[in-house]
């Protein structure tokens, strides 16, 4: 995605989508909507992220998606995020 840029820490694509790795988004990147396989969570670094629904992550936030769940997010000045990704997310 443009703006987005990530390093892998432990993540393999092949062995289901597993692992950790660092991500960071440029000013007004944002994702794609997309439902996650498996749990994706991931802890704030830097920087703030928004979802569609308005919610708002900040520097320190732990964040937990659900196997099912569905969700976007956008950054206006820039994030750093640590994700822990338990499944390939799908787009919708």
């Amino acid at each position: 995605m443009p703006g987005m840029s990530w390093h892998k820490i432990s993540y393999n694509k092949e062995n289901g989508g597993n692992g950790t790795y660092l991500l960071k988004m440029e000013p007004n990147a944002k994702s794609l909507p997309h439902v996650h396989t498996g749990f994706e969570e991931f802890l704030m670094l830097e920087g703030e992220l928004t979802d569609p629904d308005n919610k708002v992550f900040k520097k320190g936030d732990f964040v937990t998606f659900e196997p099912g769940s569905t969700h976007s997010s956008f950054t206006k000045d820039g994030c750093l995020i640590l994700v822990f990704m338990r499944g390939i997310n799908k787009p919708l």
